[in-house]
């Protein structure tokens, strides 16, 4: 096995980098305060080729691989995790489109995601029901040459996003999981309504809801198969569980190289906190847990590029890889002392925001199920 970067990987891991550490990090805190990220910053990302590179190049992608999205998706967040989430949705939503719209659709939106002109939140959720999204209560009934929609959807980039990809019922069955369609909503329609959520971390992303209340869209906005949308576009995810797994590693990755340097140069009872067992090992082990997290998702991305199965590797991304950066940042944030306690450092803002990744995008309990689903099958499995 060749665990090393090709050329072009690095190029692009370079180019993310150097993003990073130039125009992420520096207004990191601002971005918080000001509650979204900036235009100007999404289109620069988009132009620097780091939005959804995977994406055939005729509709605007670099016709890169998953595991390089993933390398680019860390980098990114070493500089600002919720930065990185545009990367993250941009590559799962451009991938639904690409695959599931007709040919006008996704030429007319899929360019515009890559270049960061534009933002396609995702849909799944909705607010009465969080992880049950086999149960969806948004409605779309046909009607002539349309879909009207009626109901609630969560999503990221509630202020932001021109359009949202959701899952409705869209036939009689009541049966979980049946009769879902999946359909691409413009935002600025009749009858939508943006809800802003006041969220305690990731307040740059914006999440909130859209409330559509006889939202008529064009028949040709549904995405996929009529009644087959969520076992369709579901499969999606695979991919991007394991990119939020690297957005997390990337931001416990620079708070645990923030720490190594604190913690050599600042001295007490005489001699750098570097020089105890009990500063130092605790960073060895936080090295340790992240290269082993980082290895599990480039590994999930390398399995999609191959054609593998990695339904389980995925799931295991999206549980473990948010604890363990969580779990990684509270330690650093304690090695700091009152200092990574205060505001002025970006500790305590990176703990709340991996935390909200902790929920989001499903939760561990649900990932689990998923890993237990795919070993027993689902007659064996709670």
């Amino acid at each position: 096995m060749d665990f090393a970067l090709t050329a072009a990987q690095r190029a692009f891991r370079n180019r993310a980098r150097s993003l990073a550490e130039d125009h992420l990090l520096p207004g990191y805190r601002d971005r918080e305060a000001a509650g979204r990220i900036e235009p100007e910053l999404r289109r620069e990302i988009g132009r620097s080729g780091l939005i959804a590179p995977e994406l055939p190049t005729e509709l605007g992608g670099a016709g890169a691989d998953r595991v390089t999205s993933g390398v680019i998706t860390e980098q990114i967040a070493r500089g600002d995790i919720n930065v990185a989430y545009l990367q993250v949705v941009g590559s799962l939503v451009g991938q639904i489109l690409a695959t599931h719209a007709t040919p006008e659709i996704a030429a007319r939106w899929v360019p515009q995601i890559c270049r960061g002109e534009e933002i396609v939140g995702i849909g799944l959720t909705e607010p009465h029901a969080g992880s049950d999204a086999g149960m969806p209560r948004l409605s779309a009934v046909r009607d002539g040459d349309h879909w009207v929609l009626d109901g609630v959807k969560s999503l990221s980039f509630a202020r932001d996003a021109s359009a949202v990809v959701v899952f409705a019922r869209s036939g009689p069955s009541v049966q979980r999981g049946r009769d879902i369609s999946a359909f691409l909503v413009p935002l600025d329609l009749p009858g939508v309504r943006r809800e802003l959520y006041s969220d305690m971390g990731t307040t740059a992303v914006g999440r909130g809801a859209a409330h559509l209340e006889g939202v008529r869209i064009p028949a040709d906005h549904l995405l996929g198969e009529q009644g087959r949308g969520f076992s369709q576009v579901m499969r999606g995810f695979d991919f991007s569980r394991a990119l939020i797994g690297l957005q997390c590693v990337g931001a416990a990755q620079q708070t645990v190289d923030e720490t190594w340097r604190h913690v050599a140069g600042r001295e007490a009872f005489d001699r750098p906190l570097s020089t105890n067992q009990g500063v130092a090992f605790p960073l060895a082990e936080a090295e340790t847990l992240l290269a082993a997290a980082r290895l599990l998702c480039l590994q999930t991305l390398w399995r999609g590029d191959a054609g593998a199965a990695h339904t389980a590797d995925a799931a295991m991304c999206k549980w473990w890889a948010p604890k363990t950066a969580y779990d990684v940042i509270t330690q650093c944030l304690l090695l700091h002392g009152q200092y990574g306690y205060r505001t002025e450092l970006p500790i305590e803002q990176r703990l709340r925001d991996v935390l909200g990744l902790q929920i989001g995008d499903g939760t561990a309990q649900i990932m689990k199920l998923v890993i237990a689903r795919q070993k027993l099958g689902r007659e064996l499995a709670p």
